[in-house]
């Protein structure tokens, strides 16, 4: 095994020493260098491709023996598929491709020649996806394993990329490394045990954004009373360790704009409560905070590329615990905006922390717009498996940046309804309104309980109950948490919201 060191970029010639990668399109067509690179080889390229029946398909690869004479340990070839029809994405998914041959060889230095056939060029930001794709493959959470004893060390790998601009490229890899530091944060905090990671350690990993530039304020249970935020603090009241309300500045943008928000659900880990949930998979619950580890690691990201944008991160951090001071059903609480809701289930409780966290960020921030993130409902894995988060909007306008977004950036949603019907099964002679309709069309009555809380502002909630951890893996990401939700919020600002 290796472990990514160095990623590097170098003018395009034919690689000299090491792992050599180059790529081959559909029909075996290369690029005058890797025609170079492979022409030692008897037979060329075609007779090795011929008994190993590689054709240049898309995503896949002939491992070979260095041509005699040359100094390489060994040739990879990759293919690209047809080249007319490649995208960004393909990019991304290539460099994590990549980087999985590289390590399955053991390689400690690596160059892979980003050329294409005739007179196509790799532009710099395919180059910085494809860079991105392997840094986010080469991922792995191993904070808590007892080191290996030094000869079964995994061995440091130095890639090096070489592209006909290396200027355009590494403006690109600048970004994009700000991206996927972004998504390894995500990933890290999902990853990290409850018993390391509560509230209070949430909250300092927000503070540590300020290095960056980012203004954070830290909200504790004292300040939460004043404000009233009898929602958010109802989740808490069980656990020992206390509630934080973390905010996250980012002014890239004019003085004058309203910022773009962001909220995160952050229940670091949810037992349910009273209701308490059943034994079998209830550590996955320490992720229930993936929506605010999404929203910590966009602001991450969009800061550690100095968007010109002003962005706001809030997340709402708790335990949800049962014990003697827990919250009860039946119990009805009063929220930051004067709703009463009745408690039927004590573990649909990420909805009342968004109810207080959604209210305080349009009331004190006059977003132009807000979107909330939160592994939110089991209805909607139910609905939509692994593969796509819900969404759910009051606006067409950003429902559909949301959706160009989420193509562009390869985390794909699904838009479901939202409308009064709905609103009803949540209607309660006992308050203003139930936290549960119960069993049927669960992730809708809870998106249409939230959508109380916006108060007419263009919002969007996303539930990533199914692709926040859990997921299949896939080219760049073999990690239990995926960090969905970085860079669609990303790209939602980049190609929306800045100036």
């Amino acid at each position: 095994m290796t472990k990514l060191a160095k990623i590097s970029f170098s003018k395009a010639k034919t690689p000299e020493t090491g792992v050599a990668v180059i790529l081959a399109a559909e029909g075996l067509a290369l690029g005058p260098l890797a025609e170079e690179a492979v022409s030692g080889l008897a037979g060329g390229l075609s007779r090795a491709a011929e008994i190993a029946g590689f054709s240049g398909k898309k995503k896949t690869s002939l491992d070979l023996v260095a041509p005699s004479g040359s100094g390489l340990d060994r040739l990879i070839v990759f293919g690209l598929g047809k080249v007319a029809e490649l995208t960004d994405g393909d990019w991304r998914a290539f460099g994590g491709a990549v980087l999985a041959e590289l390590q399955k060889a053991k390689a400690e230095a690596a160059t892979v020649l980003l050329e294409l056939p005739e007179s196509a060029e790799v532009t710099g930001d395919a180059a910085g996806e494809f860079a991105m794709g392997a840094k986010l493959r080469a991922y792995a959470f191993e904070a808590y394993k007892t080191p290996k004893k030094d000869d079964d060390k995994p061995k440091d790998l130095k890639l090096a990329l070489a592209v006909a601009d290396t200027k355009t490229a590494k403006k690109a890899w600048t970004s994009a490394e700000a991206v996927a530091d972004g998504v390894i944060l995500a990933r890290d905090l999902v990853n990290e045990p409850p018993n390391v990671l509560g509230p209070v350690e949430f909250a300092a990993k927000a503070s540590e954004l300020k290095a960056l530039g980012v203004e954070v304020d830290i909200l504790g249970e004292k300040e939460m009373k004043k404000l009233k935020m009898a929602a958010l603090l109802g989740v808490s009241q069980g656990s020992s360790r206390p509630p934080r309300l973390a905010v996250m500045r980012w002014n890239g943008g004019k003085k004058a704009d309203a910022p773009v928000a962001f909220v995160g659900k952050g229940v670091v880990f949810d037992t349910g409560g009273i209701s308490i949930k059943p034994a079998a998979g209830m550590e996955d619950m320490k992720g229930d905070m993936g929506g605010a580890a999404a929203v910590i690691g966009a602001m991450r990201a969009i800061a550690g590329r100095k968007a010109k944008a002003n962005v706001i991160g809030v997340i709402g951090l708790v335990e949800n615990m049962p014990d003697g001071n827990a919250q009860r059903p039946g119990d009805i609480v009063t929220a930051m905006s004067g709703t009463t809701i009745e408690i039927l289930n004590t573990d649909a409780e990420g909805r009342l922390v968004l109810a207080d966290a959604l209210w305080y960020t349009q009331q004190k921030y006059k977003p132009a717009i807000m979107i909330d993130l939160a592994t939110l409902t089991g209805a909607v894995l139910v609905a939509l498996g692994n593969h796509n988060a819900g969404l759910f909007s009051n606006n067409d306008e950003l429902a559909d940046k949301l959706l160009a977004s989420a193509k562009a950036s390869g985390e794909p949603l699904w838009r479901l309804p939202l409308s009064a019907e709905y609103d009803k099964i949540i209607d309660t002679p006992n308050a203003d309104v139930k936290n549960t309709g119960g069993r049927w069309a669960g992730s809708i009555t809870a998106a249409q309980f939230l959508q109380r809380f916006a108060n007419d502002v263009p919002w969007a909630h996303l539930d990533i109950a199914g692709t926040a951890f859990g997921a299949p893996k896939d080219d760049i990401c073999q990690s239990w948490a995926s960090g969905y939700g970085v860079r669609l919020l990303n790209q939602l600002v980049g190609d929306h919201y800045e100036g």
